[in-house]
Order: C-alpha cells, then structure tokens, then sequence
C-alpha cells in the first residue's frame, strides 16, 4: 500500500499521495515521508498469528442508528479478534477512519480506562470504510469493509 506518514502525528495518507497539509495536525507537505511499510499486513491472511489477531481493526457497520435515527449509520472498530491490551506498556494509541481512503475522524485512546474500541456516527453514503489502529509496540493496522 503507497503510504504516506506524518513525522509530527503519525497520520498516514492511504489514497496516493501526502496532502498539502496534514488533516490532523496541520503539518505541511514536508512534513510527510512516503513508508511502503508503514502499515502491517497478516503473513497469512487465512492463517492469522495472534499477533495479527490482536491488532487487525475489526470493522462493524451498523445501517441503524439509536443516536440519530433515520440519518445514521454506526461504524463500531474494535482492535482485534483478540482483545487488544490497554496496559501502560502496550496500548492502541489511536484509530483513523477513512472513507475510500479518505480521512475522516481520529479517536485518541489513553491505556489507563478504555478498551482497544472506537465508533463513528457517519451521515448515510456508500463507499468503502476504513480503520488504521496505531499500536505502540506493533505500528500501524489496517482493515476495510463496505458500508
């Protein structure tokens, strides 16, 4: 995947190219260095390690909404069929949402009293959704599904 990342946030661009500036810091343009491996990608994607179990984004579309009715769509990522741990020492640090590769939302996460878990309350649309959780030991995961 052609990644671009921010050297002040981590933020990577996922659709080519690095944006004139950063949609989460503000960074410019030289800011970003182009990290084919940025992102991690399971050896097997039929045969996942528990490694790889703890920090590919599980991706949950909810078409119905109990926040806004009629208008919403939920978007539940949880980090892993394995739950992630949320330790001092190895946590999730954030996940990025994108829409067809387009940023969209980032939610910050803190060890001390969360879960490894975020959700999105996304105006009705089509398209693909994606999710990139940034773990503190393991760098950056990245899965999608169809909204």
């Amino acid at each position: 995947m052609n990644a671009y990342v921010c050297k002040i946030c981590k933020y990577i661009a996922i659709d080519g190219e690095a944006p004139e500036r950063c949609p989460v810091c503000g960074a410019g343009k030289s800011a970003f260095e182009e990290n084919q491996s940025a992102i991690k990608q399971p050896q097997d994607p039929d045969n996942l390690s528990d490694l790889e179990k703890k920090h590919i984004p599980a991706i949950t579309v909810v078409k119905k909404c109990g926040l806004i009715p009629n208008e919403c769509t939920d978007v539940h990522v949880k980090l892993g069929e394995i739950k992630h741990p949320m330790e001092e020492a190895h946590y999730i640090m954030h996940i990025d949402f994108y829409i067809d590769k387009k940023f969209v939302a980032r939610t910050h996460l803190t060890s001390e009293r969360l879960n490894a878990a975020a959700a999105l309350h996304l105006k009705p649309g089509s398209g693909q959704i994606g999710a990139i959780a940034l773990c503190n030991q393991h760098g950056a995961w990245f899965n999608e599904v169809e909204l």
